[in-house]
Order: structure tokens, then C-alpha cells, then sequence
């Protein structure tokens, strides 16, 4: 008697359900990312450790954006570039910094100073005392 292969895939409200079939997409749990099952960045994570642990696996591609997910910009770039133009033609609460302060900036208080002084270092100047 041959046993049938148990598949757990994510649904589109996230929750994990067996199946008996397996999924046509892999994504990332923490990342969010949805892409190809032979996608090499996918892969290239996976030979380096660390990625099987938040890996999921989706039916098809509506149920991993319903879930949430957006495309891989590797696998998927035409899916990815609609993505990322539907975000921006829709995002209107990220804030936006277009200039620094002139304050800021006239009294060296902003991070571009803060940290070029912190890379040059002690001075290097000598006691002009004689």
C-alpha cells in the first residue's frame, strides 16, 4: 500500500492547511516574499542555512497576494515591478524628507556631521607651545 504525500501549504488568511497536493510557490514567512520553487536567490538562501526554517509554500499565486505576499523581484520581475508601481501610485502616507533644515545643517547638528567627525578621528594637530 503506497502511502500519499501530505503537503502543508498557507492559505490566503494565512493559516497553514494540509494538502495532497504541492505548491506551485515558495515564499518566506518573515520577509514576506513569494516567488518560483526554482528560483536561485531562493535557492542560494537555502544552501546557506537559515531560510528552510521560515519557508511556506502557496497553491497558487492569488492566494500568496491575498496572504500578503509580494512578488520576487529575481523570479518574478514582471510581477514585481507591477508591484512595486501599484505601491507607489498608492502610498501616500510614507513620509517623504525632501531637505535638511538650513539650523541643522548651518550648526553641523545633523547625522552627515556628526558622523564625518567621527571618522577623522582625534586631531592630529601640534601644541604650538615652544
Amino acid at each position: 500500500m503506497r502511502r500519499r504525500a501530505s503537503y502543508v501549504l498557507l492559505g490566503a488568511d494565512r493559516s497553514p492547511y494540509p494538502s495532497s497536493t504541492s505548491g506551485r510557490f515558495g515564499g518566506h514567512r518573515r520577509n514576506r516574499i513569494y516567488g518560483r520553487l526554482d528560483c536561485r536567490a531562493a535557492l542560494a538562501a537555502i544552501s546557506r542555512g537559515g531560510y528552510v526554517t521560515h519557508r511556506v509554500f502557496f497553491a497558487d499565486e492569488p492566494t500568496a497576494v491575498a496572504a500578503g505576499y509580494r512578488p520576487c523581484a529575481v523570479c518574478m520581475p514582471e510581477a514585481y515591478r507591477a508591484w512595486t508601481d501599484r505601491g507607489r501610485a498608492t502610498d501616500t502616507t510614507a513620509p517623504r524628507v525632501t531637505a535638511v533644515p538650513i539650523r541643522v545643517a548651518a550648526e553641523g547638528l545633523g547625522p552627515a556631521a556628526t558622523t564625518s567627525r567621527a571618522r577623522a578621528g582625534p586631531s592630529r594637530r601640534r601644541s604650538s607651545t615652544v
